[in-house]
Protein backbone atom coordinates (compact mmCIF):
# COMPACT_ATOMS: atom_id res chain seq x y z
CA UNK A 1 0.00 0.00 0.00
CA UNK A 2 1.33 3.39 -0.93
CA UNK A 3 -0.04 6.89 -0.28
CA UNK A 4 1.39 10.39 -0.62
CA UNK A 5 1.16 13.38 1.72
CA UNK A 6 1.97 16.87 0.41
CA UNK A 7 2.07 20.17 2.28
CA UNK A 8 -0.49 22.78 1.27
CA UNK A 9 -0.82 26.23 2.80
CA UNK A 10 0.07 26.96 6.44
CA UNK A 11 0.06 23.61 8.28
CA UNK A 12 -2.49 21.82 6.09
CA UNK A 13 -1.57 18.62 4.25
CA UNK A 14 -3.26 16.70 1.48
CA UNK A 15 -3.10 12.92 1.52
CA UNK A 16 -3.77 11.04 -1.71
CA UNK A 17 -4.07 7.33 -2.43
CA UNK A 18 -2.98 5.54 -5.62
CA UNK A 19 -6.47 6.06 -7.10
CA UNK A 20 -6.22 9.83 -6.65
CA UNK A 21 -8.76 10.10 -3.81
CA UNK A 22 -7.64 12.86 -1.44
CA UNK A 23 -8.25 14.08 2.08
CA UNK A 24 -7.05 17.34 3.63
CA UNK A 25 -5.72 17.30 7.18
CA UNK A 26 -5.05 20.46 9.16
CA UNK A 27 -4.54 21.93 12.59
CA UNK A 28 -7.72 22.97 14.46
CA UNK A 29 -9.46 26.21 13.47
CA UNK A 30 -8.50 27.76 16.84
CA UNK A 31 -4.86 27.39 15.76
CA UNK A 32 -5.41 28.99 12.35
CA UNK A 33 -6.43 25.93 10.37
CA UNK A 34 -9.71 24.09 10.19
CA UNK A 35 -9.72 23.08 6.52
CA UNK A 36 -9.95 19.42 7.47
CA UNK A 37 -9.73 17.02 10.39
CA UNK A 38 -6.46 16.84 12.30
CA UNK A 39 -4.22 13.81 11.70
CA UNK A 40 -5.35 12.29 15.02
CA UNK A 41 -9.00 12.87 14.15
CA UNK A 42 -8.28 11.26 10.78
CA UNK A 43 -6.96 8.21 12.61
CA UNK A 44 -10.21 7.98 14.60
CA UNK A 45 -12.25 8.49 11.42
CA UNK A 46 -10.28 5.67 9.78
CA UNK A 47 -10.98 3.42 12.77
CA UNK A 48 -14.70 4.21 12.71
CA UNK A 49 -14.94 3.69 8.95
CA UNK A 50 -13.04 0.41 9.10
CA UNK A 51 -15.23 -0.89 11.92
CA UNK A 52 -18.38 0.20 10.08
CA UNK A 53 -17.37 -1.46 6.82
CA UNK A 54 -16.34 -4.70 8.49
CA UNK A 55 -19.39 -4.90 10.79
CA UNK A 56 -21.70 -4.24 7.83
CA UNK A 57 -19.88 -6.89 5.77
CA UNK A 58 -20.12 -9.43 8.62
CA UNK A 59 -23.82 -8.77 9.14
CA UNK A 60 -24.56 -9.19 5.42
CA UNK A 61 -22.76 -12.54 5.48
CA UNK A 62 -25.15 -13.49 8.32
CA UNK A 63 -28.15 -12.51 6.14
CA UNK A 64 -28.87 -9.31 8.11
CA UNK A 65 -29.35 -6.09 6.16
CA UNK A 66 -28.03 -2.93 7.82
CA UNK A 67 -29.98 0.11 6.63
CA UNK A 68 -28.45 2.76 8.87
CA UNK A 69 -25.20 2.58 10.79
CA UNK A 70 -23.68 5.32 12.93
CA UNK A 71 -20.45 5.03 14.88
CA UNK A 72 -19.39 7.43 17.62
CA UNK A 73 -15.83 7.25 18.89
CA UNK A 74 -14.67 8.80 22.15
CA UNK A 75 -10.90 8.69 22.67
CA UNK A 76 -9.35 9.11 26.12
CA UNK A 77 -5.86 10.63 25.91
CA UNK A 78 -2.96 9.96 28.26
CA UNK A 79 -1.76 12.81 30.47
CA UNK A 80 1.71 13.07 28.91
CA UNK A 81 3.08 14.10 25.53
CA UNK A 82 2.77 12.89 22.92
CA UNK A 83 -0.98 12.77 23.55
CA UNK A 84 -1.58 9.17 22.60
CA UNK A 85 -4.76 7.38 23.58
CA UNK A 86 -5.16 4.90 26.39
CA UNK A 87 -8.73 3.95 25.51
CA UNK A 88 -11.18 4.41 22.63
CA UNK A 89 -14.88 3.86 23.23
CA UNK A 90 -16.76 2.80 20.10
CA UNK A 91 -20.56 3.03 20.13
CA UNK A 92 -22.46 1.64 17.15
CA UNK A 93 -26.08 2.60 16.48
CA UNK A 94 -27.64 0.41 13.82
CA UNK A 95 -30.96 -0.56 12.28
CA UNK A 96 -32.11 -3.03 9.69
CA UNK A 97 -33.94 -6.31 9.22
CA UNK A 98 -32.45 -9.40 10.78
CA UNK A 99 -30.03 -7.57 13.08
CA UNK A 100 -29.97 -9.17 16.52
CA UNK A 101 -27.71 -8.62 19.53
CA UNK A 102 -26.10 -12.01 18.87
CA UNK A 103 -25.32 -11.12 15.25
CA UNK A 104 -23.94 -7.73 16.32
CA UNK A 105 -21.64 -9.34 18.88
CA UNK A 106 -20.40 -11.79 16.26
CA UNK A 107 -19.93 -9.05 13.63
CA UNK A 108 -17.93 -6.92 16.09
CA UNK A 109 -15.78 -9.93 17.02
CA UNK A 110 -15.12 -10.68 13.32
CA UNK A 111 -14.27 -7.03 12.77
CA UNK A 112 -11.76 -7.13 15.65
CA UNK A 113 -10.20 -10.46 14.79
CA UNK A 114 -10.32 -10.70 10.99
CA UNK A 115 -11.53 -7.73 8.98
CA UNK A 116 -10.51 -4.34 10.42
CA UNK A 117 -6.80 -3.73 9.97
CA UNK A 118 -7.02 -0.34 11.67
CA UNK A 119 -8.39 -1.70 14.95
CA UNK A 120 -5.97 -4.66 14.78
CA UNK A 121 -3.08 -2.20 14.52
CA UNK A 122 -4.33 0.15 17.25
CA UNK A 123 -5.43 -2.45 19.80
CA UNK A 124 -1.81 -3.49 20.32
CA UNK A 125 -1.33 -0.33 22.39
CA UNK A 126 -4.82 1.10 22.95
CA UNK A 127 -7.81 -0.47 24.67
CA UNK A 128 -10.83 -0.43 22.38
CA UNK A 129 -14.23 -0.89 24.01
CA UNK A 130 -17.36 -1.61 21.95
CA UNK A 131 -21.01 -0.98 22.73
CA UNK A 132 -23.99 -1.01 20.40
CA UNK A 133 -27.70 -0.40 20.20
CA UNK A 134 -30.15 -1.68 17.65
CA UNK A 135 -32.99 0.74 16.99
CA UNK A 136 -35.64 1.54 14.44
CA UNK A 137 -34.32 3.42 11.42
CA UNK A 138 -36.44 6.53 12.00
CA UNK A 139 -34.92 6.92 15.50
CA UNK A 140 -31.32 7.35 14.25
CA UNK A 141 -30.19 10.97 14.41
CA UNK A 142 -28.94 12.50 11.21
CA UNK A 143 -26.40 15.21 12.06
Amino acid sequence: MKVEVVSKEKLAYSGTNVDGAAITMDVPAKRGGGTGPTPVETMLLALGSCIGMSVEYGLKKMKAEPESLRIELDAEPVDTRPKTFKKIKVHITISGPGITPEKMEKAIKLSEEQYCSVSASLKKSIEIEYTFEIIQKEDIRKD
